[in-house]
């Protein structure tokens, strides 16, 4: 199983996407989703999202707060223990992310995008102003459907 990281961006009534359209191969290929990827070597999950706006935003942040867990089972793929965290205080400008296309995205309009069907699922937890933090494991088939999930709050 890879631990990896994710982050939603927000400002003000927008919270940055990354539409997964430019990489081979890809788990997440023409799907929108936060910033982040795979933990390195003696990092922490914190230490590694702040990483991973810096390289696919060109953003820097230093105040990121955790928001949630979750473990991803994926048939097809290799499995997930993801820290999910949410951010609004940065500075710099966005740059071009070779893995895809940043579009700041209005909250009301994130339900029409193509998501995964368990990003439906924690993300009105992740959007919520408030500092609970949910657990969630969601179970994918062979056939990248969700299949299962649990989630704690």
């Amino acid at each position: 199983m890879k631990i990896t990281t994710l982050c939603y961006i927000k400002n003000d009534d927008k919270v940055l996407f990354l539409l997964r359209n430019k990489k081979e191969n890809d788990l997440n290929a023409n799907k929108y989703i936060g910033v982040g990827g795979k933990l390195e070597e003696h990092e922490s999950p914190k230490e590694g999202i702040i990483r991973e706006i810096k390289e696919e935003t060109g953003l820097i942040t230093n105040d990121v707060s955790l928001k949630g867990i979750i473990t991803f089972i994926l048939p097809k793929w290799e499995d997930e223990l993801c820290f999910v965290y949410i951010c609004d205080n940065y500075e710099g400008n966005i740059h071009k992310c070779d893995e895809g296309d940043l579009i700041w995205i209005k909250k009301e309009e994130i339900s029409k995008l193509d998501l995964w069907e368990g990003d439906r699922i924690f993300l009105p937890y992740l959007l919520k102003d408030d500092e609970k933090i949910f657990i969630l494991k969601l179970e994918y088939d062979e056939n990248d459907k969700l299949k299962a999930y649990k989630l704690e709050s």
